[in-house]
């Protein structure tokens, strides 16, 4: 037995529902590694649980398993918002939505189109966002919705090992740059607090701080 099926094993089990999606992602769509799978998608449950958000936004929805990972967690009267730029996945993602049980499903609000464009339309603050979409525009999405996240709320950026380019210094190509851009950003800012898990590929997990907090 690996150490993935080992801790499959040992954590909470993968709702059926997520399970015939993270497989159609797989056989259906090109990327389908993309897909959150089984840990990652309980890791977002619990910390849903544990941040007890009344409103999240998503960028980045692919197949739609983070989504309703994050809505599982969500409690009766809280909200998701999730962005999708890729608008031939519609048919596919609300065709998956439609399997979830009634209780997460009725939580997510779909959105088709640029994230940089969206964001400005949704009104009203966050209290966390789960940043997983093109990895180029993440020092502009990390601007965008910082704003928008309140003092006190999470920010959760996916990837941001990005395979371990981020220290290879003779990577250079624009997704790369695009993380290692984030990531010095993110480390630099001293409105946030900040701690990058090794899960997978990376999972960046951002505090933004009250004003009376002190900055160090």
């Amino acid at each position: 037995m690996d150490l993935e099926d080992y801790i499959d094993l040992h954590i909470d089990e993968e709702p059926e529902h997520l399970k015939k999606l993270d497989r159609d992602t797989h056989v259906c769509l090109i990327n389908g590694r993309m897909c959150s799978g089984h840990l990652q998608g309980r890791l977002l449950k619990m910390l849903t649980r544990m941040i007890r958000p009344r409103r999240v936004l998503e960028l980045g929805t692919f197949s739609g398993y983070s989504a309703l990972s994050i809505a599982e967690g969500l409690d009766d009267c809280a909200e998701l918002h999730t962005v999708e730029a890729a608008e031939e996945l519609e048919d596919f993602i609300t065709a998956h939505l439609a399997e979830a049980p009634e209780e997460t499903r009725g939580k997510v609000h779909l959105h088709f189109g640029p994230a940089l464009d969206i964001i400005p339309t949704l009104g009203g603050d966050f209290d966390m966002v789960f940043i997983d979409a093109d990895k180029r525009e993440y020092p502009a999405y990390y601007e965008a919705v910082l704003p928008i996240v309140r003092p006190g709320g999470y920010i959760l950026a996916d990837n941001t090992l990005w395979d371990g380019h981020v220290a290879d210094p003779d990577r250079h190509d624009a997704q790369t740059a695009g993380v290692k851009r984030f990531n010095d950003t993110v480390a630099a800012d001293k409105r946030v607090e900040k701690v990058i898990v090794p899960l997978r590929d990376g999972m960046t997990i951002i505090r933004k701080k009250h004003t009376t907090e002190t900055l160090p």
